[in-house]
Order: structure tokens, then sequence, then C-alpha cells
């Protein structure tokens, strides 16, 4: 086993640990730990809500989630002779659930949840059409996931992190406050909002000195969208075997991870659309000097993606173009056509006795591949969703028997108001 630099304790909070990380970007927040080019080590990493999600049959604590408090990273790992326009390398070499705990009160300890957000805690892809809060309970047996809360569904997980990324420059975190300023003001009071803004409150800075503090978690930015330095791209293919080209920014990059994922499907759809959990992730890291200029990578991570992945043979796929539910017609909106696909998969299998919400789970947490099948032809941009019947313990295919009707169980646990 690699060396493990930055350990957690399952029996203690985030910000009770011997290392504490961070919830917000800004390139002061002080290195917790530093490694050399070429080491090999492991992160503990904690669940994304630091345990305030709970394996049970209700979904208050989702509607109830405190997302000023989100992500926890574990971090920053600072890497020796990492200087701004070099290229930082990192191999995930394992990831997996909390190492040793099959059971437990934390998701990570053999088990793991999805969540639908309510519209006013976040929203997600479909909020006009699931407005409230619905959580489900994943249990973990070996790579298999299933669920109490969706009968006939198991699947392998593409275990990965959900985030990781290196520091932004002053000048870089200067650009993200100010251009994400400018969307929220013009429609400051939208529910959700356009962006999130800086928050202090609940804001995690590792070992900045105290008398910083105000200053920095004012300027400090949220982790919650990707952005030129990485951070939460939600990519389910960033899995063990995964290497991956950040740009640096700052003196030792600083590199942060965490929001590990069991599995998830293309695009995060329910916004907690993940197996959220905690674990471990080992990596190894090495610097291209000057990779930045070399290699025209600026902005934005690369990535070569891991083969761990299951190979699933046959797939039902459904299409979706830009056009809204109320028939107006969009300019090649890609975003729109993605949504209108993943509806049209909702809707199928709720003709097998799924609920809708059963089956916005399903494509928020199984591995479906989503695509952008068409975005040259005017007006219609076109996006498909590819659902592996392979998941499903019945045929999911048309046939001229009709659809077999399964029992849909308990439900997804819906909060109360």
């Amino acid at each position: 086993m690699p060396e493990l630099v930055f350990p957690l304790d399952s029996t203690k909070r985030f910000t009770d640990q011997a290392l504490i990380g961070h919830n917000r970007w800004h390139p002061e927040i002080p290195a917790a730990v530093r490694v050399r080019p070429g080491d090999s080590f492991r992160v503990h990493c904690r669940e994304w809500f630091d345990g305030a999600i709970h394996n049970d049959d209700s979904a208050d604590d989702i509607r109830d989630a405190p997302l000023s408090t989100v992500h926890v990273l574990s971090g920053p790992i600072a890497v020796e002779g990492a200087e701004p326009g070099d290229l930082l390398v990192v191999d995930i070499l394992d990831v997996g659930p909390i190492p040793q705990e099959d059971s437990g009160p934390l998701a990570g300890q053999g088990w793991g949840y999805t969540g639908i957000f309510a519209t006013q805690n976040g929203g997600g892809f479909l909020t006009e059409q699931f407005p409230d809060a619905y959580k489900v309970i994943w249990d973990f047996a070996g790579q298999t996931a299933t669920s109490r809360h969706i009968p006939n569904v198991s699947f392998t997980g593409i275990v990965h992190p959900g985030l990781m990324g290196t520091a932004p420059s002053a000048g870089l975190l200067q650009k993200w406050n100010q251009r994400e300023g400018a969307l929220i003001a013009t429609d400051p009071n939208r529910v959700p909002p356009l962006a999130l803004p800086p928050e202090p409150n609940d804001a995690v800075l590792g070992s900045l000195p105290s008398s910083e503090y105000a200053r920095v978690a004012a300027e400090a930015a949220r982790t919650a969208p990707p952005r030129e330095n990485g951070g939460n791209q939600d990519i389910k293919n960033f899995s063990k075997g995964t290497r991956v080209f950040y740009p640096v920014f700052v003196p030792g990059a600083n590199l942060s991870v965490g929001d590990l994922h069991f599995s998830q499907g293309d695009g995060e759809i329910t916004f907690c659309g993940a197996i959220e959990m905690g674990g471990f992730i080992d990596l190894r890291v090495e610097v291209l000097k000057n990779g930045m200029t070399t290699y025209g990578v600026t902005e934005n991570a690369i990535f070569m993606p891991g083969n761990v992945e299951p190979r699933y043979s046959e797939w039902l796929a459904f299409s979706g173009t830009s056009v809204t539910l109320d028939g107006e017609q969009r300019y090649l909106d890609s975003h729109l056509s993605y949504q209108r696909a993943c509806l049209h998969a909702i809707d199928y299998l709720t003709t097998f006795g799924y609920t809708p919400e059963q089956a916005y789970m399903i494509l928020g947490a199984a591995p479906i591949e989503g695509r952008l099948s068409g975005v040259v032809d005017i007006p219609n941009a076109c996006a498909t969703v590819y659902l592996p019947t392979a998941i499903f313990d019945f045929d999911i295919r048309p046939s001229a028997n009709g659809p077999a009707r399964i029992n849909p169980g308990q439900g997804v646990p819906r909060s109360s108001f």
C-alpha cells in the first residue's frame, strides 16, 4: 500500500481531524502535506457532506443538506518543484470505499446514496419536473450496487473521484468571481441560483492563520462547478488507471481531491446523482516543466481515462432534440436536448412499473452513456442517452408482448415539507 499522507478518522468530523482539509478554492490555503515527483501515496476522503446524510428511509436529510459546507476536500497536497506554467501529471492508481470498513454510519462503509435535491436547495438537471427532495440508499457487495429503494436493478460501479484539481492563482480566482458574479446579477433572485458566490459561513480553510480567515473566506470560491483548475467535473470515467494533466497556477500546484463516487451516469443529472461515499484514493504525481505552453493546455485538464469500467454489449438508447416541453424551438441547445433524452428514458422506464423518481435515480447512478449526437443541423441539437440493458433483471427491450410489470417495492423516500 502506498504511504498514507492524508489520514482521516471515521469517528471524527472533518474539522476535528489531525489534518484539516478545505471546502473552498483559494491560493492562500496552506498545503497540508508535501510530496515529491515520482511519489505514490494514499489519501483518505470524506463523503462530500461529511456524514450529514444517513442510511435510512427518510429524505429529510437531503432536503436539509447543508450546501454551504461542501465539498470537504483532502489537501492541499504540494508537489515539490511544481511551478506556474507546468503540468501536474496525476495517475489514479486505485480508488474505493472506506478501507476495511464495510458497515457503519458513514457513506462509504458498505453503502452510499443518491439524492434528488429540492429546487430550493440546489435543484438538479430536471428540477422543473422533480422539484422535491428524494433519496436512494445503495448497498455495496464487492463492486456491485443494489438498492432496497429500486428493485430489479444491479450494476458494477465505476468508482472515481468526482472532484480533483489544483489551486487557482489570485488572478484566476478573481476572474472566477467576476464572471460568476456578473452572471448572478442578470437574475439575482433566481431559484435555484445561476451560480454560487463566495460564502464565508461554513468555510473550512485548512491551516490558514485565523488572522487571515475573514479576508480569505470572503474571497474564496465555492467548489460546486468545474473550472479551469479541474474541480468538480464529475466524470464517471475518471477511474482507476486514469492519467490526468492539470495546469499549475501556484507554486507546488496544491492538489486537492474528494467527492468520491461508487458509480455515476454521464451528467450526474440529479445533482447528487452519483452514489456518494467516503473512501480512499491512491495517486502518483509527476511534473512536466513548462507543459502548459508546450502542449497548449493553458486551462482545463486533459486526461487519459482508465480501462476498468464494466463492458456492456447491449444498450437501449433514447434521443432528444432542442424543443421544450411546451413546443418552443430552441437553437442548437444541447443542454435541452439532453434533458429531453433523459425525460424520454424516464417515461419509458415507468411503463414497467417504476416511479418517475426511481427512473430518474437510475439514470443518475447507473453507468449510462450520455452523448452529443448532433450539433450542426439547425435548429435542433440531438443528444442521446444509452441505457445498458444488463443492469435490469428483466428484459426492457420493446416487444410484441408489451412491457413486463415489476413490483416497484417501497419506492424512493421523499422528504416531508
